[in-house]
């Protein structure tokens, strides 16, 4: 599926409250070419004075059609997070281009174990991986550790909950509050929770995170640390507003 250069139009044909500082978006795009499962697109926002601003965002969305789906976190003193996350309504237009990025992405194709790491609203794109590996009826072994603030901070829980099956396992790390009963206490991930979270490394698994930057890195070190091969490893990060 390759990339548009073009600017399309995009008009927003749902909206809905993910979390209490998130919302999920679904805009039809006309001339859309379909995407892989991880990639992204541009989004960009025109003021009435002409100034224009331009963001990134994952795709929750893959494959055909012509809805994309975007799940976007709202960045206190941001450009774009705060219109698409308070301000914007079905009927009104935005732009993109896309998809973007060919390194950060799974396909059905593909045979050997998975293990996805997401924080925050870096779930997006591991979600369309998760998506498409249901979709596809993959046997290749998936897991999910993903790691939020606090359950109502979780993008798609209910979503992922009925996603966990034989061939798809979800772990969860809490940073500041885990709910009662919970046997992980909330803080970081640290080597522990990468070893009782994650598939082992005699499975060689490919190894997706995505996340703040801080995350990211953080995730990454471990892993190495824990015995992982950088080349399996494949990060994606994100910081826009």
């Amino acid at each position: 599926m390759t990339s548009s250069p073009m600017w399309l139009r995009a008009r927003v044909t749902e909206v809905r409250r993910a979390t209490p500082h998130g919302r999920v978006l679904a805009l039809q795009v006309d001339r859309w070419p379909g995407n892989l499962a991880g990639q992204h697109v541009d989004v960009r926002l025109t003021a009435e004075d002409g100034y224009q601003a331009v963001r990134s965002y994952s795709l929750a969305s893959s494959g055909g059609g012509d809805v994309l789906e975007l799940a976007v976190d709202e960045v206190p003193d941001g450009e774009v997070s705060p219109y698409l996350v308070e301000d914007v309504r079905p009927g009104d237009e935005l732009e993109v281009r896309g998809p973007i990025g060919a390194y950060f992405v799974w396909t059905p194709e593909q045979p050997e174990p998975v293990q996805l790491i997401a924080g925050g609203s870096g779930i997006v794109p591991l979600l369309a991986m998760a998506r498409e590996h249901a979709r596809s009826a993959s046997t290749a072994p998936m897991r999910l550790l993903y790691a939020v603030r606090s359950a109502d901070d979780a993008f798609y829980s209910a979503e992922l909950d009925g996603l966990a099956d034989a061939a798809l396992t979800v772990d969860w790390a809490y940073s500041r509050t885990a709910p009662v009963g919970f046997p992980r206490p909330a803080g970081r991930v640290d080597a522990a929770t990468i070893a009782a979270g994650t598939l082992p490394v005699s499975l060689q698994p490919s190894v997706y995170v995505c996340g703040p930057t801080g995350f990211v890195e953080a995730v990454a070190d471990l892993l190495v640390a824990a015995g992982h091969s950088p080349d399996r490893i494949r990060t994606e990060r994100f910081g826009g507003a």
